[in-house]
This record gives C-alpha cells, structure tokens and sequence, in this order.
C-alpha cells in the first residue's frame, strides 16, 4: 500500500461497534494510486450526501456518514442486514495536498480524490543532445 495514507484499523473488516444510538459499522475502502494521487472508493449504503461528513484534520482523513433507521415503529421479526451509521479514519501523510481532497457520493459509493502534492509528483526530464 502506499505510504501517502495509511490505515487506522488493523485488519480489513466491516466490523460493527455498538453505541448509545445503534451500531457503527467499518465501511471496507478500495485504495488505487496513480501518478496525480490516490482514488479511495468506499461503500456506505442508506448515506445521504446531507448525511455525509468528511474532514481532514490533523493529518487524518475523517469519514463519518449517518444512516437512518429503517424500521423505526415497526416491531422487526427477523433481520438480516444491520443498519447503522459509518465511521472511518485515516491517517494521511504530508505527501497529500490536503487543500484539494475531494469527495463525491453518488449510488451509495464514496469516492475520495487525494492529489499528490506538486513536490512528490514524478516529472519527466527532459534529455538533450549535442
């Protein structure tokens, strides 16, 4: 994995926490690097984009979508999909232009855009000749 982000969490499961309100669930992020920066694709169904909320703050990436009940009223017999709010953090490094992180939620996916910083960029030196 690159060494621009790193991961909060030790292991690579969507685990669920119990809270005061419900359960929190670890929503699982595919990482791709290319040469501009790395592309961070997370699921969080039932997350409305006004339900959405990510930060970067002292050098971690915070991502915390809220969900809504689903059978709130309603006495539940038999359930096989939890429902709960998403939480994840990430530790990014000063290789991040942290300035231009940018987030878009469309189909219930998170994609998150981390550019590179212009210095760590790869450049192409040109080679001259007599």
């Amino acid at each position: 994995m690159s060494q621009l982000v790193e991961k909060k969490c030790e292991e690579n499961l969507c685990t669920a926490e119990t809270t005061r309100n419900g359960a929190t669930y670890t929503p699982r992020f595919d990482i791709v690097e290319n040469d501009d920066g790395l592309v961070l694709l997370g699921d969080m169904p039932g997350v409305a984009p006004e339900d959405l909320e990510v930060r970067f703050e002292n050098e971690h990436l915070i991502v915390h979508g809220k969900v809504a009940p689903r059978h709130e009223g309603r006495e539940l017999v038999f359930g096989e999909y939890g429902v709960g709010d998403y939480y994840r953090e990430f530790r990014v490094s000063e290789a991040v232009d942290a300035d231009k992180i940018a987030a878009e939620l469309k189909s219930g996916v998170l994609t998150l855009r981390l550019p590179k910083a212009e210095a760590i960029k790869p450049k192409r030196i040109e080679v001259k000749s007599d």
